[in-house]
């Protein structure tokens, strides 16, 4: 095998695929990157659960694969002066070679290496942007308790051309609509994808679209020659709808950028797992926090409130979590009561992002 590449290309395409390799791997093969040349360069990486692949051009002298050690690759690729690599493989090594800087690189066994899933059935795609916005609201509300691992992916319903994402950590629901190009108009999906997974693929998009394909355990995302594919979890998940769709006495309009700027500045006597408390009345909330060994923080904004005055309670970063989600101008917190859940969305209900956030007791 030998091929010759553009440093800065090869650089990006084995950084993103480095991206899911595992920890502390489960065979030696697999903390390994699988470079193939044929009529391009392919650079992949597998842990039995998630793999990616980057498909990048290449001037391909000898068609061939080598299997090398993928951190030290990655940390290679990202330092090489900005000429093009060439890298031939010569029995157990393979030699890189950048202008007068050369690297002789111990492989390994590439015949021991996993085939990866193949990119399971198209089922439709999406605009990288409502992609990866979607996934960047929704992804704050999953859990990082792998004891859990309902809790820590992101539901994916699909429901012709509309499609939800969902997450819950038990304390809050966030879940966001948007609409889509499917193969067909009555498809039909429910599954739960890794919420880790979903945001690295949605972090490294380029913009264009993202093809989504699903098989029976596998699903897959593709979009500029790059592909991911996982294995799904357990599809058993809340039924969040519901929680989402409440009837509420009280509702509140805000401005999203002063609130979250007061929230954050009030929040700063704010002392560990204490509460941010929001006081509305006519015209006006006002935020408070502190009270312990720090000190106290106090400031009023305008709020335009419906209903009875009400003072309730939130953690102030799930409180923040909620407000960076809503993308319009203005907020609104619909509430019912000091000690029952609120919820976050826009104030015309429109934009497809809710956020259902636990209060917490008042002191």
């Amino acid at each position: 095998m030998k091929f010759q590449v553009n440093s800065s290309v090869l650089a990006e395409a084995v950084t993103w695929t480095a991206r899911v390799l595992p920890g502390r791997p489960a065979i030696p093969v697999l903390s390994g990157l699988l470079l193939e040349a044929g009529e391009d360069l392919y650079v992949s990486a597998f842990d039995y659960d998630v793999s990616a692949r980057a498909r990048i051009e290449a001037d391909v002298a000898e068609p061939g694969r080598v299997l090398i050690p993928g951190r030290v690759l990655a940390e290679i690729t990202r330092s090489l002066p900005d000429r093009p690599v060439e890298i031939a493989r010569s029995g157990a090594e393979a030699v890189l070679r950048c202008g007068s800087l050369e690297y002789s690189l111990l492989t390994l066994p590439d015949e021991d290496f996993p085939k990866p899933p193949a990119m399971p059935r198209e089922i439709g795609a999406v605009g990288g942007g409502a992609f990866a916005s979607a996934v960047g609201h929704v992804a704050a509300a999953a859990s990082r308790d792998e004891t859990l691992p309902m809790l820590t992916g992101i539901r994916v319903d699909i429901d012709g051309v509309r499609v939800t994402m969902a997450a819950t950590d038990r304390y809050r629901i966030a879940a966001e609509d948007f609409l889509w190009h499917p193969e067909r108009q009555d498809e039909r999906h429910g599954v739960v994808v890794p919420a880790r997974v979903l945001v690295e693929v949605a972090r490294a998009l380029r913009g264009g679209e993202v093809s989504i394909g699903l098989s029976d355990n596998i699903a897959g995302f593709a979009s500029q020659g790059r592909t991911t594919t996982v294995r799904l979890l357990d599809d058993q998940f809340i039924d969040y709808r519901s929680r989402l769709s409440q009837q509420w006495a009280i509702h509140a309009d805000l401005a999203v950028a002063p609130f979250a700027e007061a929230v954050k500045r009030v929040a700063l006597v704010a002392e560990r797992n204490t509460a941010v408390r929001l006081s509305f009345s006519q015209g006006q909330v006002q935020i408070q926090a502190g009270g312990g060994e720090i000190g106290r923080g106090t400031e009023i904004i305008e709020a335009d409130l419906t209903g009875d005055d009400i003072q309730i309670a939130f953690q102030p970063h799930y409180l923040l979590d909620g407000l960076n989600g809503v993308e319009t101008e203005r907020v609104r917190l619909h509430m019912d009561s000091p000690t029952r859940p609120a919820l976050i969305a826009s104030e015309a209900d429109d934009s497809g992002f809710r956020y259902l956030v636990m209060s917490l007791r008042l002191a």
